[in-house]
């Protein structure tokens, strides 16, 4: 090891409060001076010399070595050489240059620091420190020029620069700090910094100034989630509204965060807009973006954690976006709290990311290009591999007393899911209207609370129709147990359905085995997940497999698990509610022929013409979300059908199938009339 960073972090501060994990740009201070050191070229290793746990942890997640820094030197009056020796001393290291660097530095320069590093490895200095050059005048309290002559007044551009420390870094020869005790010895240069790289943060109002400057400083990095929630007004416009003379509201928004909103839910990122306000532009905007809102929100930290638990997705994984103090809960949330440029002090503090753009003005845009950046495109080898791999063809599959393949009726499956609320009349009710409707089966959702709700969202409190409690009571309060699950068997026996679950969990997977179900669903979320597909395969049931949210190879390794020989595929697309764009149902011809099983679709959109136009492509089932009425309380009424639409539905299936005929061209009885008195043959 050549060279070797140290950065001295102790806990105590006297100007700002734990100074050293105080966020800018939505990053630790320690953290930002551990990535600039690891991207100068020419340091091999990181330390963070610390008296304080926190401090450590964020030093570890970044990347450095951590070394204990004892109370004796963790005073205010313990000086940074001090901390240094003895991080040397206690990692045995005998570098060639030691780095001291300071956290409390905002934007060090890895560029400078590296220039930095070579003037002491090339011996053109022994020790080199970091300055801003200055052409300023300096005056003494007493009116005496400190680097001037007032008598003779020179131009700024006559003078020589000079340079102001700003302690950002300090580079020398390890041995001459052990020699000397302190950082200044033998030859000692000056390694100049550009001036946005110069803030040193002292006081509370530094530490403003540095989070104002950070998205015009920092370099723009990749941001690597599965979805995107945003706020409406100050993200998507500028946060102000134009009054007509009827007093409707008018707002403005950017054309270019339409077409960037389009490439991120074509790249499979999940989309929501979350908003307090209720005026109706807000679901017009949303409605041309292609993008689920929910508006008029009292609380929308509740709302995001509650449909982030219902979507399966990782907090963490998960990009919020906001711009005043209504969003700070919701940036709580989530992994990737991020503001516009604009937005409130306190949001821009509690962001990890500040856009540059304005809201209105393309903020938007640069969050999809910058969520984008991280989605690689394969590589060409994986292309060429999914393109080609095949399973041999195999006919319809039996559920129950009945075939569900080609040739066959479709088989229409009423989504019941969890839209009973863990009321057995209301599950008996969406039965009746199943089977009214000409439904061949219905089909719930089975978890284990314990295991399925994250461990940090089981204490959660939330507000439900039977009061306030915990997530995890919430969910296990509307969670089937066997009582309700004979009911309804009996019933879906009594009205001539199938019923089955989608299991979320292995437990669930032995209960439903328990409960004899004639058939297994595995929903999109779970398609990767292995040890809930060994446990369904070895069931040795039937498997209808959901395929949204998946690529082909993620597809491949599910199938190479479950087999094919009872194997039923659904194409979906997991957006709710789903747009036209999105509903890519030629893929189902894809599926089809790639896996050689019947392939069905499971649809979330408006309306019925897609699902029905699934059922000219081929589709062999087809699943929908059902409900009594689309504005009961709960997270999947809304993108569900009513009765009189599932009625609908089946009929127009049914039409559909007498409609496509058997392909073979023939002169049908009808036709016999009209053709003796219409048709002209001529020689």
């Amino acid at each position: 090891m050549r060279v070797l960073a140290v950065v001295p972090a102790r806990g105590g501060s006297a100007g700002v409060p734990l100074k050293n994990l105080a966020l800018v740009g939505g990053v630790p201070l320690v953290t930002r001076a551990v990535r600039a050191c690891l991207r100068a070229e020419l340091v091999d290793e990181v330390v963070v010399s610390t008296d304080h746990a926190g401090i450590a942890e964020a030093a570890r997640k970044a990347g450095a070595t951590v070394v204990d820094r004892p109370e004796e030197l963790s005073g205010a009056a313990a000086s940074s050489e001090s901390a240094v020796l003895h991080a040397l001393d206690a990692l045995g290291a005998d570098p060639e240059v030691v780095v001291l660097v300071q956290a409390t530095s905002a934007f060090i320069d890895p560029e400078a620091l590296s220039a930095a590093v070579r003037k002491v490895l090339d011996g053109e200095a022994d020790s080199v420190v970091s300055g801003l050059p200055t052409h300023a005048f300096l005056w003494t309290a007493a009116g005496a020029g400190v680097n001037h002559d007032p008598a003779v007044r020179k131009r700024r551009q006559e003078l020589e620069p000079q340079y102001r420390e700003n302690g950002a870094f300090y580079v020398m020869r390890a041995s001459g700090l052990r020699e000397h005790g302190h950082r200044f010895f033998g030859a000692i240069t000056v390694q100049p910094v550009p001036a946005q790289h110069g803030l040193e943060i002292d006081t509370p109002e530094d530490l403003e100034l540095a989070r104002a400057l950070a998205p015009f400083v920092d370099r723009p990095e990749p941001i690597d989630v599965d979805a995107v929630v945003t706020d409406f007004d100050g993200v998507h416009t500028d946060d102000r509204a134009y009054v007509d003379s009827d007093g409707r509201e008018l707002v403005q928004v950017s054309r270019s965060d339409g077409m960037g909103v389009s490439l991120l839910r074509r790249a499979g990122v999940r989309v929501l807009v979350l908003s307090t306000e209720q005026n109706p532009v807000v679901a017009a905007r949303a409605r041309k973006l292609g993008v689920p809102v929910l508006q008029g929100l009292a609380d929308k930290r509740t709302v995001l954690r509650e449909w982030l638990a219902s979507e399966g997705l990782d907090p963490a994984r998960v990009a919020y976006v906001g711009n005043d103090v209504n969003d700070l809960g919701a940036m709580a949330e989530v992994g990737w709290p991020i503001a516009t440029p604009e937005a409130h002090p306190k949001a821009r503090a509690a962001a990890r990311v500040v856009l540059t753009r304005p809201g209105g003005s393309g903020a938007v845009r640069e969050l999809c290009e910058r969520v984008l950046a991280a989605r690689p495109e394969p590589a060409p080898a994986a292309v060429a591999s999914a393109q080609v791999r095949t399973w041999p063809r195999r006919g319809p599959v039996a559920i129950g007393d009945l075939l569900v393949g080609d040739g066959q009726p479709v088989y229409v499956i009423g989504e019941i899911g969890i839209n009973h609320n863990g009321d057995v009349d209301i599950a008996r009710r969406l039965i009746d209207v199943a089977a009214d409707a000409g439904c061949q089966a219905v089909k719930f959702q089975k978890r284990t609370p314990a295991i399925c709700v994250p461990e940090e969202q089981k204490r959660q409190i939330r507000q439900t129709p039977w009061g306030e409690m915990t997530y995890l009571e919430y969910k296990e309060r509307t969670e089937f147990g066997r009582d309700e699950y004979e009911q309804i068997a009996k019933y879906c026996d009594e009205r001539g359905l199938h019923w089955f679950a989608s299991p979320w969990d292995v437990p669930s997977v032995e209960f439903l085995e328990d409960m004899d179900v004639l058939v297994h669903k595995v929903a999109s979320a779970g398609i990767a997940d292995h040890e809930l597909l060994r446990a369904l395969a070895a069931t040795g049931k039937p498997i209808i497999l959901s395929t949204g949210m998946s690529t082909l190879e993620e597809i491949d390794a599910a199938v190479d698990i479950l087999g094919t020989d009872k194997l039923i595929m659904m194409h979906a697309t997991s957006t709710y509610p789903l747009p036209p764009e999105e509903a890519n149902l030629r893929t189902i011809t894809t599926l089809k022929e790639r896996y050689g099983v019947p392939v069905g679709y499971s649809g979330h959109e408006r309306g019925l013409q897609i699902s029905l136009a699934a059922v000219t492509l081929g589709a062999v089932t087809v699943e929908r979300h059902i409900t009594l009425d689309r504005t009961m309380w709960g997270s999947d009424h809304a993108a569900s059908l009513e009765p009189v639409g599932l009625e609908h539905l089946v009929r127009d299936i049914r039409i559909i199938e007498q409609a496509m005929g058997d392909g073979v061209k023939r002169v049908f009885p009808g036709e016999e009339a009209p053709k003796a008195r219409l048709r002209r043959v001529t020689a």
